[in-house]
């Protein structure tokens, strides 16, 4: 069972530290699993007030990859959604978004992505870059671990600029209300050397210009990189920025919904963060 996020006041009262989860997924992306009845019911064991559901988004052209929605199946992700929402008969408030990869050029499919639903917010992520043979390279995939390991230092340097400029392009389009696990480069801890805040203060530039947040994803504590994506110096270059912050599981099943947001709480108030609550 998921620890509550919250703490009691000295009457007794308990307040709730992080009340939303806004990041998770569906079995309809193919790589996660679980039923609506199954989520909600981890999401009101969490204490959380609001649960938000953003599975991969469909893009185009298709088929593109074999980890998110197609556009035929948004149908059935709007019925998972009214299926949450029944599932959380008014004891939460179940909100409706979607993960969206950014690749150059693809405002206009975004904008008929935003068109095609009331959502409540869309996620900007970026898990595309291109590869050696210009073909797209989704680089947290561990089935291509073998392209990180035959990088060599420049190459690896090359790769992290092109990353974190595609990011901070993701955000200066500004179509998203939370910008997506900002250093998922870092994923397979494949890292540069050196003072790395040249990589990441033009994104804090452009979020601060957007006024847009970003988010803590507390599922890099489980990946190999052992750490919360971003990185703890992202962080206080975004506390002295005050930019807006979401806690998210990016859950792909039950069993993550809020999983480990105390810790991640925590790292909030020693950072001092802005962090968004209902």
């Amino acid at each position: 069972m998921q620890s509550k996020v919250l703490e009691l006041k000295e009457n007794g009262d308990s307040i709730y530290l992080v009340s939303s989860d806004l990041h998770t997924h569906t079995p309809l992306c193919h790589h996660a699993k679980g039923t609506p009845a199954q989520y909600i019911a981890a999401a009101k064991a969490a204490g959380l007030q609001i649960y938000g559901i953003s599975d991969h988004a469909p893009h185009l052209p298709e088929p593109f990859d074999d980890w998110r929605m197609s556009m035929s199946d948004l149908p059935a992700y709007y019925e998972w959604i009214a299926e949450a929402r029944e599932h959380a008969g008014g004891q939460l408030t179940i909100q409706a978004g979607l993960e969206c990869d950014w690749l150059t050029g693809c405002e206009s499919h975004i904008e008929h992505l935003r068109r095609a639903h009331p959502w409540d917010y869309l996620i900007g992520s970026v898990h595309y870059l291109p590869s050696r043979n210009n073909r797209r390279w989704d680089f947290d995939n561990p089935a291509h671990l073998s392209q990180w390991k035959n990088l060599n230092a420049n190459e690896l340097i090359e790769l992290w600029k092109l990353y974190w400029q595609t990011y901070t392009e993701m955000v200066q389009a500004d179509l998203f209300e939370i910008h997506g696990h900002p250093d998922l480069i870092k994923k397979f801890s494949f890292i540069p050397s050196g003072d790395l805040r040249r990589y990441y203060e033009p994104v804090i530039t452009a979020l601060s210009h957007t006024g847009k947040a970003f988010e803590i994803n507390t599922a890099g504590w489980h990946k190999p990189c052992a750490e919360q994506y971003p990185t703890r110096q992202f962080l206080e270059l975004a506390a002295e920025a005050k930019i807006p912050v979401y806690i998210n599981s990016d859950a792909h099943s039950p069993q993550e919904v809020a999983r480990d947001f105390p810790k991640a709480h925590q790292l909030v108030k020693e950072v001092g963060l802005n962090l968004v609550t209902p």
